[in-house]
């Protein structure tokens, strides 16, 4: 559910819970992936200052509507609540051009059920700068009347970026997909973030939907990714903090 402030709820560190942080792992804002420098924005994007490229993945926008066709009340305003934090997110880096990592759409009537409010902030999102929609498996095919350009993939210099993961080793490869998230317990607290997960080839990023769901990094589909120690960085109110894998918990069964 989001926020009053339009954030989705589950996308920053509370107050204090930087100080349950771990002491062996620290705060940090960017990663070195194939040799690339990329920062990482605390609200759960990517930006690659080179390229004046911001990277986001999982919108899943219109996921509250198709719930509530299905008789499962949720408030409806997961896609505003969504395109209000892509929009700050953007004015903070005022990137060239915006890739969404598919995904972008619950399903494939989701753009229709969009309102003139999303309508208009997706224009302002597109105004002056390319909008780049990858392919994700909820959303296969172009959104009608969307504009910007829709690729399968789009590779850049030594990087590749797509919804899921190609099999096998792929050096340089930042995908969604999973909606990484890490869980850790500090002083009799379990806290559960979103977060990027990489090992320095393959970097797999948070869902920034706000009714987005999470998978555990310690889960075997997420964890057979990476060729050697990966990493979570989780999201927090005002930088990324990163925590070796190891030093995660796996979620409680049952």
């Amino acid at each position: 559910m989001a926020r009053p402030d339009g954030a989705p709820a589950d996308q920053t560190l509370a107050e204090g819970d930087a100080a349950r942080v771990p002491a062996q792992d620290s705060a940090d804002d960017g990663i070195l992936l194939a040799g690339v420098h990329l920062l990482l924005d605390p609200a759960g994007a990517l930006y690659w200052p080179e390229e004046r490229l911001l990277v986001v993945a999982d919108l899943h926008l219109e996921k509250g509507s198709a719930f509530a066709a299905r008789g499962v009340p949720l408030p409806p305003y997961d896609s505003r609540a969504t395109l209000a934090l892509l929009e700050r997110i953007a004015a903070r880096w005022q990137p060239r051009a915006i890739v969404a990592l598919g995904d972008s759409f619950h399903d494939r009537g989701a753009a229709a059920r969009l309102g003139s409010d999303e309508h208009a902030s997706l224009a302002a999102l597109g105004r002056g700068r390319e909008m780049i929609w990858i392919a994700g498996n909820h959303d296969p095919d172009p959104a009608p009347g969307l504009g910007g350009n829709h690729l399968d993939l789009l590779r850049l210099g030594p990087l590749t970026l797509r919804h899921e993961p190609a099999p096998g080793f792929v050096r340089g490869e930042i995908v969604g997909h999973f909606h990484p998230v890490a869980r850790l317990v500090q002083r009799g607290r379990s806290l559960r973030r979103r977060c990027f997960a990489t090992d320095g080839s393959r970097l797999v990023m948070p869902a920034l939907g706000a009714y987005a769901g999470g998978l555990n990094i310690r889960d075997a589909a997420l964890a057979g990714l990476f060729v050697r120690d990966y990493a979570a960085h989780l999201v927090g109110a005002a930088r990324t903090y990163r925590i070796a894998h190891h030093a995660c918990l796996p979620d409680r069964a049952g």
